[in-house]
């Protein structure tokens, strides 16, 4: 069993009247893997006593869910996900402010997401984005940039996620806005769909049917396409050679959620490096947010990668996000 940490000492000590007089729970909004998920979960409860509830769905989804329960929240924390819709709903106030005592500890983009969002959302993890094929299925040359997957031979062979649900998705398009500017990135876009031949709900399944050979390339973070490899499928991982975007992954506390105080516990808790080190066993290579953190030896590593200024303000904008993603349901998403 592993040991209970110091900090988990601390949080029996603030669990006390004012906590038991509410609903002794916590419900937990979860946008990562349903793996990592559920270990965040029951290690919380399991070191806390707080009974944990957590709903797994995509960033888009969840972003969707806070937006759908505005004024009568029932999720306290939104835990994991990609930054841009943690920054949209901070801006629609549908997260809380709080500034972590944790916040010492970690990396400065993770601070700088804090600040950009009025201390509404925090990085938690941080990962590049890529793409992953199945080595039994492509041939030589390997691809390895974002304009190789506009090759004929890939045709109906490329899986990526619906930008509407999934967060890892509207990265890439607005990564793709980002180096190519708006009107050539969904030129691309227009060709990279005669190669599309399913746009799926969940940010991480293109890698996994590529892992079962259902499809021979999923675009997906990076590392999403390790968690694949390290149990043996035949995934090699991509970083695009003209460059490309990353998330940093974001917790934030929902606006009147119903227990603050245990929202709060959890906050501070999933940003310390016990907590943080919980990837690695869920099989999630991405880079935590505290600097005491193990970083897992299979993560990619973000200064061997050539990663665009992304601009988590702008893409992370309610105007940008919505009219970004009308433009490709217009364009990509009706044509199907």
């Amino acid at each position: 069993m592993r040991k209970i940490s110091l900090l988990s000492a601390s949080l029996a000590g603030f669990i006390g009247a004012p906590i038991m007089a509410q609903a002794n729970e916590l419900v937990l909004y979860c946008s990562v893997q349903e793996e990592w998920c559920r270990l965040m979960g029951e290690s919380f409860q399991r070191e806390s006593g707080i009974n944990v509830l957590m709903t797994r769905r995509s960033s888009g989804e969840t972003y969707a869910q806070l937006k759908a329960e505005e004024g009568q929240p029932r999720g306290d924390v939104w835990w994991g996900g990609t930054g841009d819709p943690h920054l949209q709903a901070a801006e629609e106030g549908l997260t809380a402010a709080y500034e972590s005592p944790m916040l010492a500890e970690l990396q400065d983009w993770a601070v700088s997401q804090a600040e950009a969002s009025g201390f509404r959302t925090v990085g938690i993890y941080a990962g590049a984005l890529g793409y992953g094929f199945n080595t039994e299925l492509v041939d030589d040359p390997a691809p390895a940039c974002w304009s190789d997957l506009l090759d004929e031979r890939f045709r109906d062979d490329i899986q990526v996620a619906n930008p509407n649900s999934s967060g890892t998705a509207y990265t890439l398009l607005a990564t793709l806005v980002q180096i190519m500017g708006e009107d050539e990135a969904f030129e691309f876009l227009g060709q990279l769909d005669e190669n599309i031949s399913q746009y799926t709900q969940s940010g991480a399944a293109p890698i996994r049917n590529a892992a079962t050979g259902e499809t021979a390339i999923g675009i997906v973070f990076m590392h999403d396409a390790v968690a694949q490899a390290v149990t043996g499928a035949p995934i090699t991982a991509v970083a695009p050679c003209e460059g490309t975007g990353y998330e940093i992954g974001s917790m934030s506390l929902v606006e009147g959620g119903p227990n603050p105080e245990n929202a709060r516990l959890f906050y501070d808790w999933a940003l310390s490096p016990e907590a943080q080190a919980l990837g690695a066993e869920a099989n999630s290579f991405q880079v935590p947010s505290n600097r005491n953190a193990p970083v897992p030896p299979e993560s990619p590593s973000l200064d061997q990668i050539t990663l665009i200024d992304y601009d988590f303000v702008t893409y992370g904008a309610s105007d940008t996000r919505q009219n970004l993603l009308s433009r490709w349901d217009a364009e990509i998403g009706a044509q199907r």
